[in-house]
């Protein structure tokens, strides 16, 4: 499954995408699916992985999202935090967050989280998911930058960041984010958000942290 290349313009004119989002993830009940290499899965995209927890934790979990879809804001705002007090910070499970953008507004959002020092991507994440409905509409410019500027940026970095046409270092990211979108689709059969592999099992939805400890307790037990 194939989505649209993305591109500055589009990201600022192109906003009538977020259509798409209504129809990624699952409102309820995961549906667990197949198992892929988990060899294939470890390998990063070219910009590399943003990680939470110890690379030497028994259980990773690697999620696939978009920045504006309804179904990963409410994963991100009610079942990671557990997840992440659970068996992320307690190093039984390996968290890696990939951009799987659905729409150029949600490109963008992943791409000013990017943009930022690393160690402020997480942090830029959850706020975004947490203030989604206040940017993830249309003219969403000056409602994104409100948003971003809470965690430091100013207009001036906001700018260039965006601008994929004349900033170089973006226009790559933003290439990368599309090329590992593309890999997640065409070799992992990733067509919704959020999805997610846990040691290798794809498991489509907005899971809840119950459904979560069904597929991992047994592999911390192992």
């Amino acid at each position: 499954m194939r989505y649209p290349v993305l591109s500055r313009s589009e990201f600022t004119t192109g906003v009538s995408l977020l259509a798409l989002c209504a129809l990624t993830g699952l409102p309820q009940a995961a549906l667990a699916q197949a198992t892929v290499s988990t060899t294939d899965l470890a390998e990063p995209s070219a910009i590399g992985d943003m990680a939470l927890g110890s690379d030497k934790a028994p259980v990773t979990i690697i999620e696939y999202a978009s920045m504006t879809c309804s179904h990963c804001a409410h994963f991100a705002v009610t079942t990671f935090p557990k997840l992440k007090e659970r068996y992320i910070d307690t190093g039984k499970v390996r968290y890696i967050f990939r951009e799987f953008p659905l729409d150029p507004l949600a490109a963008g959002a992943s791409l000013l989280a990017r943009c930022a020092d690393k160690d402020k991507y997480f942090s830029i994440v959850d706020l975004l998911f947490h203030t989604r409905d206040q940017w993830a509409i249309q003219n969403p410019i000056e409602p994104l930058f409100n948003v971003v500027k809470q965690a430091g940026f100013t207009r001036e970095a906001f700018n260039a960041c965006l601008d994929t046409k004349n900033n170089e270092n973006s226009r790559k990211i933003l290439a990368a984010i599309e090329a590992g979108r593309n890999r997640a689709s065409d070799k992992f059969k990733v067509q919704s958000t959020p999805t997610f592999f846990i040691n290798g099992k794809r498991v489509a939805g907005a899971i809840s942290i119950e459904e979560i400890e069904k597929e991992i307790l047994p592999l911390l037990k192992a």
